[in-house]
């Protein structure tokens, strides 16, 4: 095994495992830390953790226990994955977990670079835009468990790293492999120890990459990982591979479960209702006052799921989620939902689905866990950063593990139309 990765969340992971997997590695995602070896014969392992918005201190645990795994298995290099919009608070968990791999890799100085300019994300002077807007003028400043207010990722980062954190500006990335690493070697000479890394092109990212080749660790979006196969293939450690995003056929039934508040899943939802498709909404206020949602949605869509896929949601818009939070809390409007959402998955397979989509890192990780899914072998990409996925077994189940921000606003009808071209 070439690279190991470790997420802090489901949909990000296959937004990892994707691009790994579009570049020529044979790619498997774990959800969560395996209990021994794999069978499997890959390049690389993406462990999907549920940790972006836990305590600092279990996230540091859970990743720690991730990277302790992908040692023993091997790995040559070690990546941590977090959200193209750098989801974080002050508290972390971002920095935190950069930290305490880099002291258990013995790493002097690391990388911090969300940027992925496919999806729009790109980094200039220190700034991360989403488009054309600074992140903190995007719809992450309204996202319910890490609002993003400040657009400077080395001032975000800083507040929430013990070491100093630097710049790799434009100019040096610009000018080529060489100038990064000597500017990160001057930022390493004065005492940095995470450097946020500009980026505005998929050219930036294979630069970057290949400035990292010998890093032990790589903290960023899914972006970066576009230039590591190559980096393996020049050290003649990674042959070329024509058939890495390949999965088997499962027919069956689908479905759509949503649980991101997003503006682009918003938009996806909007787009679904609008072109007359079956949707049922999940209101946590209902299932807050004693109603067992999960069982009369699925009673409601059992006629219509042998006909047509159904979609089923809780996505909402900002203001409707911030009414809800105010009368809930913020934790408890969001287990309410998940656990919902999760039991319509475990129903939906009982009723013969076996291809979900599946929009919302808390969600798809309460849908996987629930689904008792240990592993993911990644295929096909639908839209950047989104591929289809497949259970190990012999009854393979179809997922699509959707980041809220990603996709595009006919991405639900798109993506199942995929399996049957």
């Amino acid at each position: 095994m070439l690279l190991g990765c470790i997420a802090d969340d489901f949909t990000g992971a296959t937004d990892l495992a994707n691009n790994l997997v579009r570049s020529g590695m044979r790619t498997l995602q774990t959800i969560g830390v395996p209990a021994g070896a794999l069978d499997e014969d890959v390049d690389a392992v993406v462990v999907a953790l549920k940790s972006r918005a836990t305590p600092a201190g279990e996230a540091v645990a859970q990743s720690l226990a991730a990277l302790a795994w992908l040692q023993r298995a091997g790995c040559r290099q070690f990546y941590f994955k977090y959200c193209s919009t750098f989801d974080s608070t002050a508290l972390g968990n971002i920095g935190p977990v950069a930290e305490a791999l880099m002291q258990a890799l013995g790493a002097n100085i690391a990388i911090a670079c969300p940027a992925f300019p496919t999806n729009a994300r790109t980094i200039y002077m220190g700034n991360l835009f989403v488009g054309e807007l600074p992140l903190s003028e995007s719809g992450m400043r309204h996202h319910p468990l890490t609002p993003m207010q400040d657009a400077n990722l080395v001032r975000v980062l800083q507040a929430q790293s013990r070491g100093k954190v630097g710049l790799v500006a434009w100019t040096a990335v610009a000018a080529g492999e060489q100038a990064i690493r000597a500017r990160l070697a001057a930022l390493e000479a004065e005492g940095a120890r995470l450097a946020v890394v500009d980026a505005i092109t998929d050219a930036d990212l294979h630069a970057i990459a290949a400035a990292c080749a010998e890093h032990p660790l790589i903290t960023a979006g899914s972006g970066v990982a576009i230039g590591l196969p190559g980096n393996f293939r020049r050290a003649g450690l990674l042959p070329s591979r024509a058939n890495a995003a390949e999965l088997p056929h499962v027919p069956g039934l689908a479905a759509v479960i949503s649980g991101s508040c997003s503006q682009a899943t918003n938009g996806q939802v909007a787009h679904w209702i609008e072109s007359g498709r079956v949707a049922i909404r999940i209101d946590p206020l209902v299932i807050a006052g004693g109603t067992d949602v999960a069982a009369d949605a699925l009673r409601q869509a059992a006629p219509q799921l042998g006909a047509a896929p159904v979609l089923f949601y809780a996505t909402a818009a900002p203001e409707a989620v911030k009414a809800v939070q105010a009368k809930l809390g913020v934790a408890e409007a969001g287990s309410l939902v998940e656990q919902a959402l999760a039991r319509i998955a475990q129903g939906l397979i009982e009723a013969g689905v076996t291809r979900l989509v599946v929009a919302g890192g808390e969600t798809a990780g309460a849908v996987v866990q629930a689904l008792g899914v240990s592993a993911l072998k990644i295929g096909p990409q639908i839209d950047p950063g989104v591929p289809w996925t497949a259970t190990s077994g012999a009854r393979p189940i179809l997922l699509a593990l959707k980041s809220g921000n990603f996709g595009s606003r006919d991405f639900f009808v798109k993506s199942l139309a995929q399996l049957d071209a």
